[in-house]
């Protein structure tokens, strides 16, 4: 488990893929999608690319221009079908080896699979594939994933897809490519976002619309939960897993965090949902203050709903340095003690004098709040009220969110007057569940709130040792 020097969640990936009628530079439209989708993954990129019956693969750690500076974007050959992925680690550690697209030859013939989500029944899996006499190359969830769809597959990929998927437990969000297809799949409570585009006769499939529109690509519809879409030479087909059940369970915080603030997921637009969370906590929880900011950049949308709602003005307290990356991979303790500072400092004169109210989209640790309010005060700032746009984190997630067990988690043991005391602000205010519902109301699908009331879609599994109270 990685030591975040910032106190926020990590979701683990954001896939993209592309089936064209032509022969061209496939992998330049995968690279403009990844780029879209960075924010889902700063820690490693790949594309991997089909044509004249081969894939060509090219795969690095760090941000999408980083991997693929130096002309090695061009070193891709022209193709049909590309697949690409951005990832962030939660199941297998940050190296080369487990930088995806997963990529091999089976009994399909080439194939190549990027993943977004977290089983939580890997290991079952994996000793069950071993058992088989199966061999690994990585310790990702998404290997086990090809490994498993290409051992029930009799050759026939969507054959293999349709036998696997009922075996794998938790979230994903799959693009997977054959020399002559690309097949999209969603897991059964749609706990990750999928959807697909088109650019004239191509497709495109995404884990968000932000990476379509950074292609010019139309939206034309969201990925199911429990559909398997092929699309090959004859168009796009779709087939249903058996068994899907009656409700969705979309994790939550893809409209709280996650999601880029231009997507739509699943028929609900990112920034719609963060202005209303913010205009929800004006109406409920509103206090005596100056000035109204957000702590950038994801929780400035909620922190403009809220000005709006209670006609305090909006003011940037707090600037950022965009230009700071991963700096928590540091050394040593006192250089990610210090990446705070480089990243985010106070606005003297905004500050200076001023109550205070300070938006945010959640507490995790609590760790990056306490000394934000100390820069605010330090800076001058009369009073700080802080507003959370999603309710108490009081439990892990071990569907793709990189915080797995309750004592990295300050809701888990205080409540809200203590969390306030602890982070040393004047007043501390959380959106309430139903609240937080309500400004998601658009969407087509149900979400899972197991981070707030331990309830989750799937069964712990191999998962329990890690989720008890310690």
């Amino acid at each position: 488990m990685k030591e975040s020097y910032l106190d926020e969640f990590h979701e683990e990936c954001g896939v993209f893929g592309v089936y064209s009628q032509e022969n061209r530079n496939v992998a330049h439209t995968v690279y403009y999608g990844l780029y879209a989708l960075q924010h889902r993954g700063q820690e490693s990129a790949g594309i991997a690319v089909s044509y004249a019956d081969k894939i060509s693969y090219y795969k690095g750690m760090g941000l999408v221009p980083e991997v693929f500076s130096g002309g090695k974007l061009d070193t891709l050959p022209e193709g049909d079908i590309a697949i690409g992925h951005v990832r962030y680690s939660t199941t297998g550690a940050s190296q080369l080896l487990n930088a995806q697209p997963v990529v091999f030859t089976g009994k399909c013939g080439k194939m190549a699979l990027a993943h977004n989500g977290n089983l939580t029944n890997t290991k079952q899996l994996r000793d069950e594939l071993i058992a088989s006499n199966a061999v690994f190359q990585t310790t990702i969830d998404s290997e086990v994933m090809a490994i498993m769809i290409n051992s029930l597959s009799d050759g026939d990929l969507l054959t293999g897809v349709k036998r696997a998927c009922p075996k794998f437990c938790g979230s994903y969000a799959l693009v997977i490519m054959m020399t002559d297809k690309l097949i999209a799949v969603r897991d059964p409570y749609g706990i990750r976002p999928l959807c697909i585009g088109t650019i004239v006769d191509d497709y495109i499939v995404a884990s968000e619309t932000c990476a379509l529109d950074a292609v010019s690509a139309n939206f034309l519809r969201d990925v199911e939960p429990g559909e398997i879409v092929v699309i090959d030479s004859d168009g796009l087909h779709s087939y249903m897993m058996d068994d899907i059940p009656e409700k969705s369970a979309m994790c939550i915080f893809e409209f709280v965090y996650f999601a880029r603030h231009d997507s739509v997921l699943d028929g609900c637009s990112v920034y719609d949902a963060r202005k209303e969370a913010g205009r929800l906590l004006a109406k409920n929880y509103g206090v005596d203050a100056d000035i109204v900011s957000g702590v950038p950049d994801s929780a400035n949308v909620a922190a403009r709903g809220y000005a709006e709602e209670s006609g305090i003005p909006f003011v940037e307290a707090l600037a950022k340095n965009r230009y700071v990356g991963r700096t928590f991979i540091q050394p040593d303790q006192s250089q990610r003690e210090n990446s705070l500072s480089v990243k985010m400092n106070a606005l003297r004169a905004n500050v200076t004098g001023k109550r205070v109210i300070l938006i945010d989209d959640s507490i995790v640790r609590g760790t990056t709040m306490r000394k934000i309010i100390k820069m605010l005060r330090n800076a001058g700032a009369e009073e700080v009220h802080v507003r959370i746009c999603s309710p108490i984190i009081k439990h892990p997630c071990h569907l793709g969110i990189d915080i797995q067990t309750y004592s990295q988690l300050i809701g888990a043991y205080k409540n809200e007057q203590q969390i306030c005391e602890s982070l040393g602000a004047d007043s501390v205010k959380y959106l309430s569940v139903e609240d937080l519902l309500k400004s998601c109301n658009n969407s087509k699908r149900k979400f899972c709130l197991g981070c707030f009331n331990g309830e989750y879609p799937y069964p712990l599994s191999g998962e329990t040792d890690k989720l008890k109270l310690e």
